[in-house]
């Protein structure tokens, strides 16, 4: 089933197809993280959402080239540079670190390429020159160089593509220097910061004198260098939509006249316990506040998939929990596919017939509509459901539980929640006191036995009789 996303361009659903000559080469960008803090829960739905997407994108045959910038230099790291008397570099070093540490704690796939505004300084100079020399940049008195929204749209190209503006009713034509902004401010906004003495020595020189590049400017630069002036699939949160992702459109087709991205893709707000997240509120986490309560990256990840990327979810510890005994349930119907099917031989076609069939369908199919992750998980958990019962059975053979296996494995390809099977393996200690309880109970000590059970059960280890013999089971 060809896949369809909405498309907020358009706004409406589409189906996708790549620009590439070949068919199957997909140019992605998502916006990455600003690192002056650690990212908290709210930046992981996006980042996940990404990793979503990749996959999702890999998964129905394309060959993807995912590309996330990292914002090193911005208005609020600055201050945190200054206020904490150290260099730039020191200072997002450690935040960057962090951040490709809890995006591999997710299991989020590395993105092909993660570069750095301050790496690109001559690419985002020479685009200004470009603006500048379309008449649709000028500087100012105070030396900076700023879009102009008047001369864009005089040029016959519209500002609001992804987002409908009134220009009666809004500030057309101020200057904002910041590179946040109130959302109702339509106005010309900073390309290159002339230098001011708060920015200490983070400066660079251009032709306009020396300065630093504006936020918005920054990810032109980049993802048109890495992907070419037209690429297929921009995404971020839908709190980037205006004015981060239109200026992006307005800067970058300003300076080439071409189309800048044909599909973007907008991920919607998070609240935790149902409110806005705040530290004032008390639910403002980190991952690393998450993974400090005693919750996995996985069971977060889990959670944080179960909502459609359209749709506000709310976050919450309760709904870790309930992650948390639903991976159980999963990992249990797994765990047991692999005991009887024990080392399966290579599968390369997924399965196409029976429950195994019917999981890679259903879950294909939900995906192809515009990422319908609640559709999809619900396929999982009926072919979970309908395995269980055949296993209870004893209806499943070596061949069959090989065929669910591959078909599981295909599917989490996409949703990167599987436990490795390396998780499954059982400390040899705890084999050895498995194996001792055997021979107690052949050699009728069944007070040893008993003992041993109580030990194992003790350590959080249970033991249950399979067809192959008593197996141990996480309590």
């Amino acid at each position: 089933m060809a896949l369809k996303l909405f498309n907020t361009l358009t706004r409406s659903v589409q189906p996708f197809t790549p620009s590439a000559p070949d068919g199957k080469t997909v140019g992605m960008y998502c916006c990455g993280p600003t690192v002056y803090d650690f990212a908290h829960i709210g930046n992981w739905r996006t980042f996940v959402f990404a990793d979503l997407v990749h996959r999702t994108l890999e998964f129905s045959g394309y060959v993807v080239r995912h590309v996330m910038n990292i914002t090193d230099v911005d208005d609020k790291i600055i201050k945190h540079v200054q206020d904490k008397q150290t260099s730039l570099r020191e200072f997002t070093g450690r935040f960057e670190a962090a951040f490709f540490e809890d995006l591999k704690a997710l299991n989020c796939r590395p993105p092909d390429q993660t570069p750095r505004a301050t790496e690109h300084i001559p690419e985002i100079t020479a685009l200004i020159g470009k603006l500048v020399a379309r008449g649709v940049a000028y500087q100012a008195g105070d030396g900076s160089v700023y879009f102009s929204i008047e001369k864009y749209r005089g040029a016959g190209c519209t500002y609001g593509q992804l987002q409908k503006l009134n220009f009666e009713a809004l500030r057309v034509g101020e200057r904002v220097a910041a590179d946040e902004y109130e959302k109702e401010a339509v106005a010309d906004f900073a390309l290159w910061k002339a230098r001011a003495p708060a920015d200490g020595d983070i400066f660079w020189p251009s032709p306009w004198g020396e300065g630093r590049p504006g936020w918005h400017i920054e990810c032109s630069a980049m993802s048109m260098k890495a992907l070419g002036e037209t690429f297929d699939v921009h995404l971020g949160g839908e709190d980037l939509k205006f004015p981060h992702h239109e200026d992006e459109i307005a800067q970058s087709e300003g300076a080439t006249g071409k189309p800048f991205v044909r599909y973007w893709l907008h991920g919607a707000h998070l609240l935790v316990e149902g409110k806005k997240m705040s530290k004032s509120a008390g639910n403002f986490f980190t991952l690393r506040d998450l993974l400090a309560k005693g919750f996995s990256g996985r069971e977060v990840r889990y959670l944080l998939l179960t909502a459609h990327y359209r749709e506000t979810f709310n976050f919450t510890l309760e709904g870790l929990q309930s992650a948390r005994t639903a991976l159980a349930r999963l990992d249990e119907c797994v765990g047991k596919l692999r005991a009887l099917a024990g080392v399966p031989p290579p599968c390369p076609e997924p399965p196409t017939a029976g429950a195994a069939g019917q999981l890679v369908a259903g879950f294909s199919a939900a995906l192809a509509d515009d990422l319908n992750i609640s559709a999809a998980w619900a396929s999982v958990f009926e072919w979970v459901r309908e395995t269980n019962k055949r296993l209870a059975e004893n209806a499943v053979d070596v061949a069959e539980a090989a065929a669910a296996l591959a078909a599981w494995a295909r599917v989490d390809s996409v949703l990167g929640v599987g436990a490795p099977a390396a998780a499954d393996e059982i400390p040899a200690e705890l084999q050895a006191l498995l194996a001792a309880r055997q021979a107690a109970r052949q050699a009728k000590d069944f007070k040893r036995s008993d003992a041993i059970r109580d030990e194992l059960k003790a350590k959080g280890w249970v033991i249950e009789d399979t067809p192959k013999g008593p197996k141990l089971k996480k309590n």
